[in-house]
């Protein structure tokens, strides 16, 4: 893959996630608890966390968080969020184990993918408690389901999106100061199961909730990806703001649209 991270992954994406990102569901705390036996105690190790949306989430059903990420806006608008309990800390996966001790759960929520994943899984299993569990979330979370069941608001008109980002682009994925052509990586389990891993156990959050979704959230949500940051059209960045907007009148003249959100999926694996 012709890609290395850089810094500027998500520059500029992390005051659009609260906005642009629909909400892990609370079915999805629910599921965690009773696969695992999360119970109040024990400390959670969300890697890759983000502005902190699923640690915020877990944190209840453990004694003490951390939230790791390598990118200083999210960590900034994780301590924002105010919560007791999370320590979080800007740091890349790959400098784990980063002396923060053992934990009984460590979750990846659209992360791993974009971290050097041999080296991640075999610093991260000596920091899993006998007990706990390695815990990857699959969610799409910035637009919904597709389909033409008739929902109380048009629904965001996505390909039009893409397309309109594309012109501005290009064609091939961007991502941070390089691009990928064929997506992100793939080939999750074959790492797992070659740093000795135990598993997976595959569960489903099933969802199908309609969500009301306004201009500023799908403005937001286009820019809350690695794929459209603010800093990637550079000088053209209002040019394309004002081209968006224009697009999403069109779409909904006042303002207000509606999504079928995703099933989340979870695998679990243990050490």
């Amino acid at each position: 893959m012709d890609w290395a991270w850089d810094p500027s992954l998500y520059e500029g994406s992390a005051p659009h996630y609260a906005v642009g990102r629909m909400a892990y569901p609370a079915a999805l705390a629910d599921t965690l608890r009773d696969a695992l036996g999360l119970d109040g105690s024990g400390r959670l190790l969300d890697v890759g966390c983000g502005p902190g949306s699923l640690t915020l989430l877990l944190a209840p059903l453990v004694a003490s968080a951390v939230g790791v990420d390598a990118d200083p806006g999210m960590i900034a608008e994780a301590h924002r969020s105010g919560a007791a309990g999370i320590d979080w800390r800007q740091l890349r996966a790959e400098e784990l184990p980063a002396d923060l001790g053992t934990f009984r759960l460590v979750t990846f929520a659209q992360s791993f993918h974009w971290m050097d994943q041999p080296q991640v899984a075999r610093a991260v299993r000596p920091m899993i408690e006998p007990d706990g569990a390695w815990v990857h979330v699959f969610a799409t979370t910035h637009r919904g389901a597709g389909g033409d069941d008739v929902l109380p608001h048009p629904r965001p008109p996505w390909d039009a999106i893409d397309a309109l980002v594309a012109g501005y682009l290009g064609e091939v994925r961007r991502a941070g100061q390089g691009s990928l052509p064929t997506g992100t990586r793939g080939g999750e389990e074959d790492v797992m199961r070659d740093v000795g891993y135990r598993g997976p156990e595959r569960l489903e959050v099933v969802r199908g909730d309609v969500v009301e979704r306004s201009t500023e959230q799908v403005v937001s949500a286009v820019y809350s990806l690695s794929s459209s940051a603010p800093h990637l059209f550079g000088s053209r960045l209002q040019e394309f703001d004002d081209d968006l907007r224009r697009l999403l009148r069109s779409a909904s003249p006042d303002g207000t649209f509606a999504e079928r959100a995703r099933d989340v999926g979870v695998v679990i694996w243990r050490p």
